[in-house]
């Protein structure tokens, strides 16, 4: 037997439209034309896909699909320096995507924020702070 590898992370999507545009605006090389789509495909590194399904979709293979009410699940960006952080966070934030924790300096040694995506799920940005 073939030893599973990970390959993908899946959301599940109320709009696919809507999302995807909000991916878009993040950065990532959504496919054209798969606003119509059920499912998309979205390359994040190699061999690494995130996979948007609607609802609708979910719901013709999985008995009793319900959709979560706030997400359920992140993503996270390495933006390189404190300031990629500030950036990334304004960027989204002035493309019209709610943020969820303005950008900020944590325990733990990272510049760190969170806006959301349009289902409700995180997309983390972070860096490392310069050593004190």
């Amino acid at each position: 037997m073939t030893q599973p590898r990970f390959a993908s992370i899946e959301f599940a999507v109320a709009d696919m439209g809507r999302s995807l545009r909000f991916y878009r605006d993040l950065g990532l090389a959504v496919p054209d034309g798969a606003e119509s789509a059920p499912h998309a495909e979205i390359p994040l590194a190699p061999g690494v896909k995130l996979l948007l399904d609607t609802h609708e979709s979910l719901a013709s293979f999985v008995p009793d699909y319900t959709p979560s009410e706030d997400g359920g699940a992140s993503l996270a960006f390495d933006c390189g320096d404190p300031a990629g952080v500030d950036e990334a966070y304004a960027k989204m934030v002035a493309a019209g995507h709610p943020g969820h924790l303005e950008p900020w300096d944590a325990p733990w040694g990272q510049r760190y924020a969170v806006v959301l995506d349009p289902d409700g799920n995180g997309i983390d940005f972070y860096a490392a702070l310069p050593p004190a």
